[in-house]
């Protein structure tokens, strides 16, 4: 029975980034329930109380701590870009926006000298960014660029277009 080959693909997201944007989310979180908490206290001075308005109460402090929530979620945002490639497509899935590109309309993977992240040139010479692969992330973005380079070559046989 002949050997069954899995078709290669390739994933990727940025790693170095989502570690740094789960500490920013969490410690969000947690400076807006400490604030929470804080606005809860009682103001002992009569005085100080009438010139800041009042005490706060129940209502400002779950307030806060869903402004929080909100702030780290759009901390988590920066999580979302992805690129999954296979024989015939790249599904590329940034921050805000995704695309999908047949091979056959990727003229090449670009990762430039000092680029902080890859790009695919199209045909057209229009530059998709790639935020899922970053040079922060230095081996992991190096891998996803060969794997995408091969896949890229497969698709045009070796021979990408030339103008």
């Amino acid at each position: 029975m002949p050997a069954v080959t899995r078709p290669e693909i390739v994933r990727s997201r940025p790693h170095r980034l989502t570690i740094v944007c789960w500490i920013v989310a969490v410690s969000i979180v947690v400076l807006f329930v400490v604030v929470a908490v804080l606005l809860g206290r009682p103001v002992h001075d009569a005085e100080a109380e009438a010139d800041a308005g009042g005490p706060f109460g129940i209502g400002d402090q779950i307030g806060m701590v869903f402004l929080g929530i909100l702030l780290a979620g759009g901390a988590l945002a920066f999580t979302r870009p992805r690129v999954v490639a296979n024989a015939t497509e790249v599904r590329v899935r940034n921050v805000i926006g995704g695309i999908t590109v047949p091979w056959t309309l990727v003229r090449a993977v670009r990762f430039d000298r000092h680029s902080p992240w890859a790009a695919l040139e199209l045909l057209d010479d229009e530059l998709v960014s790639v935020l899922a692969v970053q040079a922060a992330d230095k081996q992991l973005a190096v891998e996803a660029v060969t794997g995408l380079r091969r896949l890229h070559a497969a698709a045009w046989d070796g021979s990408p277009p030339e103008d």
